[in-house]
């Protein structure tokens, strides 16, 4: 055993679940590298052993992407900054770095990422592999912020990834899946930290749709989120500003996003999933519950939101102009149907890139995400949503749950082809596979 694997360091056994609990995995070794070199050479290891090998974040991707009964990387010792070079506005990172603290650096550098998602828990590299998102009229996901990228091959190579180096394989692996390999660092583009003011405002449901492109065109960032049983929606604007700053007060910061969207968000979900009956009038007092705010801050104090129900999702891509009537449709099921939802339904939305496996590929796009509390019976309403969203030419977040395989998104990815050529030639005994890359990427 070579030093650089002997130092890697190694659970033989254990039980992996993902954060919403819906996945588990029993890899045959869990092991936690603390470089590149670490990671090859557990590759080769796994080889000659005839194992398969998957990397594994924080667990909040909903999907089995990285289950496995092979070795299981885990990311915790992949983690840190390794190097800001402010000339050329970016950061180098390692891929287990947790989102948060990536934000937190970067802040405290006079630096910021130039959108995000709302949750900031994931580790980078899970993140990006997934294509996690925030929303925005011009600026794109966090996988769209990747200038470069390092990658362990299925033949234990290292290999530096940049628009101008390996081009291809960079253009793939910035939303791999963990297909080609395993990334082991990331280089983002950031820019000095800027200040946003966010625009808190409840807005009925048929103002919201009849004004989507309209409040979409004016706002660099817009999302909303509709509470099914009802009428009413909650927005949000982002747009940056010149300040001063005009953060929220402490006090009422743990008033909305802690007690209730959190403390009493947990409670009425608890309680619905014991009386769905009652999930209706939950969801009406519910609607009501959050007041209108604006405020002003750095950009990951106003992207970023804490998430502590736990619940599952499925988010498909849909192209910007069949939104509303996908929504409207969304409403009619959930309003003829005997379903009961208690958690809102967030849409966001993306511009077009140029990312093989992107859900924004090639096409503006607006995201549709349906949610249910952890341990509620969730396939009837996922399986009405998924129906809509497929008839649209939707495409799934690969984080999320969703039924797809690769015969249909070889039909809505006009790059599909493309990926798994490329993961032919890195990987052609599938070192890296599972069953669900078995499922959406073919044998």
């Amino acid at each position: 055993m070579s030093n650089s694997t002997a130092s890697a360091r190694t659970r033989r056994s254990g039980t992996w679940r993902n954060w919403a609990g819906n996945v588990t995995a029993r890899p045959a070794e869990q092991i936690a590298p603390g470089s590149a070199e670490e990671v090859a050479a557990a590759v080769r290891r796994a080889a000659e052993k005839g194992l398969r090998v998957k990397a594994a974040g924080t667990g909040h991707s909903f999907t089995a992407a990285a289950a496995t009964d092979g070795v299981l990387i885990r990311p915790e010792r992949l983690a840190g900054v390794h190097r800001i070079d402010r000339a050329a506005g970016t950061v180098t990172v390692g891929a287990g770095t947790p989102l948060k603290q990536l934000n937190s650096a970067l802040a405290g550098e006079g630096l910021s990422l130039t959108n995000m998602g709302d949750i900031m828990e994931q580790t980078v590299s899970g993140a990006v592999g997934t294509g996690t998102h925030g929303t925005g009229r011009e600026s794109g996901s966090l996988a769209a912020q990747v200038a470069a990228l390092e990658l362990v091959t299925a033949d234990g190579s290292v290999l530096t990834c940049s628009p101008q180096e390996n081009p291809e394989v960079f253009a793939a692996a910035r939303i791999g899946l963990g297909a080609l390999g395993v990334v082991t660092s990331l280089t983002f583009e950031v820019e000095p930290v800027f200040l946003l003011t966010a625009r808190e405002e409840p807005m009925g449901f048929d103002r919201v749709t009849a004004s989507f492109d309209e409040l979409w065109a004016e706002n660099e960032h817009f999302e909303f989120y509709w509470f099914p049983h009802t009428g009413n929606c909650n927005t949000k604007r982002n747009n940056r500003s010149p300040g001063p700053p005009r953060p929220l007060g402490r006090a009422g910061a743990w008033f909305e996003d802690e007690f209730l969207s959190n403390g009493v968000f947990e409670v009425a979900n608890r309680l619905g999933r014991a009386v769905p009956s009652a999930v209706p009038a939950i969801a009406r007092v519910s609607s009501r519950a959050l007041s209108p705010r604006t405020y002003t801050d750095i950009p990951y104090k106003v992207f970023t939101s804490p998430r502590r129900v736990r619940f599952v999702e499925m988010e498909y891509a849909l192209p910007r102009e069949a939104v509303v009537d996908a929504l409207r449709e969304l409403r009619s099921v959930v309003d003829r149907s005997g379903l009961r939802i208690s958690f809102p339904v967030e849409v966001r939305t993306a511009p077009a890139d140029d990312i093989p496996l992107s859900t924004a590929c090639g096409r503006d796009s607006a995201y549709i995400a349906v949610h249910m509390f952890r341990g509620t019976p969730y396939r009837a309403y996922f399986t009405a949503a998924e129906r809509i969203f497929t008839a649209y030419g939707g495409r799934p977040h690969w984080g999320k749950i969703h039924t797809r395989d690769a015969e249909y998104l070889d039909g809505v990815y006009p790059r599909f082809g493309e990926f798994r050529e490329l993961r032919n030639r890195l990987d052609p005994e599938r070192r890296f596979h599972n069953d669900y890359l078995r499922r959406i990427l073919g044998g």
